[in-house]
C-alpha cells in the first residue's frame, strides 16, 4: 500500500479522544440530533396535506431515515472515519464524490445550528423577554465552549438535556391518550385540490409539499457516524447506537403525529407555532403546557448543541485530508479540534443575524437530501466495487435497502423545492460555489492520493479503534 504523504507529526496534531462513547452515548447523540423537530416544524406539514395526507408523507420519510440508517451502520463499522458520508462516499466514489457528499452534510450541520438558535431565541423571548443577536451570540458562546472542554464532557452535558426534553414528549403523551378522538384528526374540510378526500384534504400535491416537514421528526440522526473516531468499539458501538436511536425516534414521532391531532384538532395543530404546548392547552393541561413550554428549550439546545458536535467532526476530518484548510484539524490538549468548532460557528451565528429560521432550516434540509442520496448510493456502490471490505454489520436486503433510500432522498429533494423553491436556489447556489472551491483549488492539496491511502492515515495511530487490522 502507498504511504500516506505526512508523517506521525501531522497526526499527532490531528487526534480524537479515542474510546470516549460506548453505543448508548452514541443513540442518545442520534436523538439529541433530532429532538427539537418533534417540539414544532413538523406539524407545518399538516398544514400542507391536512393529518392524513402528511400521514403518508411522514410514513415515507420515516422509511427513508430506516433505510438510510441501516446503510450507514454498515459503512460506519467498516470504515470508522470521523468524516462519517464523506467518508464512505470517499471510498466509493473518489476524491470529488467525498467532498461534495461532505460539502452537501456541511451545508446541512452548517446552517442548522444558525435556524435553531433563531428558534431558541424565540423561546427565550417568551420566557424572559429577550431576543435577537446578543441571545444567538451567547448560546453559540456557551455550548462551544462546553465543547471545548472535552468530548466526554459535552456528550454527558448532552444527555442530560436530551433527557428533558425526551420527558416533555412522553409527560405530553400521557396526558392526551385521554382526549384522543379519531374524528380530531380529520377536521379539515376537503379542497377542490387533484386527490383531495377527507383523510388527504389537499390531494397528492399536498403529501408532495410535506415531504420536508416529514424530515423534521428525524432529520440529522445520520450525524451519528461522525463520532465514529471517538467511539469505544465501533464495528459494534456504531451500529447499535445509529440504528436505537432512530428506533426511539420514530417511537417519539408516532406520539407527537398521532396524539396531538387526536386530542387538539389537526387544523389547530398545524398552524401552532408550539404543538406541544397548545395541544395541552386545549386538553386542559395549563401546568404541564407551562412546564413543557419550558422544557422545549431544551429540545432546541439539545439539537443545537449535538449538531455543533457534528458539524466540528466533519470540518476535522475533511481540514485532516486537506479538502479544507488544513488548521482547521488541529486539535487540543483535549483531544478537540478547536477551530473545526469555532469557524462555522461564527459562521452560523452571522446567518442567524439574517432572523429567517424557516428559511435556513429549508437550505439544510436541501443540503441533508442531497447527502442522502449519495450516501446511499456509497452503500450500492461499495457493495459493487469493495465486496472483500470487512462488515462486521451488514444491511439487512442490502443494496434493495439503500435503493429505497436513494430514489426516496431524491423524491424529497423535489418535495422542498415544491415547498420553498428561494431555499432550494439559494442552497444549490451554495452547493456550486463550494464545489467550485474543490475543483479550482483544494483538489491539489489533498493529504492522500487515494481512499485506501486514507484510510491508512486514519487508523496510523495505535491508539485509534480497528488500528492496523
Amino acid at each position: 500500500m502507498t504511504q500516506p504523504t505526512v508523517d506521525q507529526a501531522y497526526l499527532a496534531k490531528r487526534q480524537l479522544r479515542k474510546g470516549t462513547a460506548g453505543w448508548l452515548l452514541l443513540a442518545g447523540l442520534g436523538v439529541s440530533y433530532v429532538i427539537s423537530g418533534d417540539f414544532a416544524g413538523w406539524n407545518f406539514g399538516i398544514a400542507e396535506a391536512g393529518w392524513g395526507g402528511f400521514a403518508i408523507a411522514a410514513c415515507l420519510m420515516a422509511l427513508m431515515y430506516l433505510a438510510l440508517v441501516l446503510s450507514l451502520a454498515e459503512m460506519s463499522a467498516a470504515i470508522p472515519a470521523a468524516g462519517g458520508g464523506y467518508s464512505f462516499a470517499r471510498q466509493a466514489m473518489g476524491p470529488a464524490g467525498g467532498y461534495l457528499t461532505g460539502l452537501a452534510v456541511l451545508i446541512e450541520y452548517a446552517l442548522a445550528p444558525a435556524a435553531i438558535v433563531i428558534f431558541i431565541g424565540s423561546a427565550v423571548e417568551a420566557l424572559v423577554g429577550i431576543d435577537g443577536p446578543l441571545v444567538y451570540l451567547l448560546f453559540y458562546a456557551v455550548f462551544i465552549g462546553i465543547h471545548l472542554t472535552g468530548v466526554g464532557e459535552a456528550l454527558k452535558v448532552m444527555m442530560v438535556i436530551s433527557g428533558l426534553a425526551v420527558f416533555a414528549i412522553l409527560a405530553t403523551a400521557v396526558a392526551l391518550v385521554g382526549d384522543f378522538n379519531v374524528a380530531n384528526l380529520f377536521d379539515i374540510a376537503p379542497t377542490e385540490a387533484a386527490g383531495a378526500s377527507t383523510f388527504m384534504p389537499y390531494g397528492w400535491y399536498g403529501i408532495w409539499a410535506a415531504l420536508p416537514f416529514g424530515m423534521w421528526l428525524f432529520l440529522a440522526v445520520e450525524g451519528v457516524p461522525l463520532a465514529a473516531e471517538e467511539a469505544k468499539d465501533p464495528a459494534r458501538d456504531m451500529p447499535k447506537g445509529i440504528i436505537g436511536a432512530m428506533l426511539f425516534l420514530l417511537f417519539t414521532a408516532l406520539l407527537v403525529v398521532v396524539l396531538l391531532a387526536g386530542a387538539a384538532g389537526a387544523e389547530m395543530i398545524g398552524q401552532s407555532g408550539v404543538p406541544l404546548v397548545d395541544a395541552l392547552n386545549a386538553a386542559g393541561n395549563p401546568t404541564l403546557a407551562t412546564l413543557v413550554n419550558v422544557l422545549g428549550l431544551a429540545g432546541l439546545v439539545a439539537s443545537f448543541f449535538s449538531i455543533i458536535y457534528g458539524y466540528s467532526r466533519l470540518v476535522f476530518a475533511l481540514s485532516r485530508a486537506g479538502y479544507l484548510p488544513r488548521s482547521l484539524s488541529l486539535t487540543s490538549e483535549r483531544k478537540v479540534p478547536y477551530l473545526a468548532l469555532v469557524v462555522p460557528g461564527v459562521f452560523g451565528f452571522l446567518v442567524s443575524l439574517s432572523g429567517e429560521g424557516d428559511l435556513i432550516l429549508a437550505m439544510a434540509v436541501v443540503g441533508a437530501t442531497i447527502s442522502y442520496a449519495l450516501m446511499a448510493l456509497s452503500h450500492i456502490l461499495l457493495r459493487v466495487k469493495r465486496p472483500d471490505l470487512p462488515r462486521p454489520y451488514r444491511t439487512p436486503g442490502g443494496v434493495v435497502t439503500s435503493s429505497v433510500a436513494l430514489v426516496l432522498a431524491l423524491v424529497a429533494l423535489t418535495g422542498v423545492y415544491a415547498f420553498d423553491p428561494r431555499a432550494f436556489n439559494y442552497t444549490i447556489v451554495l452547493f456550486i460555489a463550494g464545489a467550485a472551491y474543490f475543483f479550482l483549488y483544494s483538489k491539489n492539496k489533498l493529504v492522500a492520493k487515494t481512499a485506501e491511502e486514507e484510510f491508512a492515515l486514519v487508523v496510523a495511530d495505535p491508539a485509534v479503534p480497528g488500528a492496523n487490522v
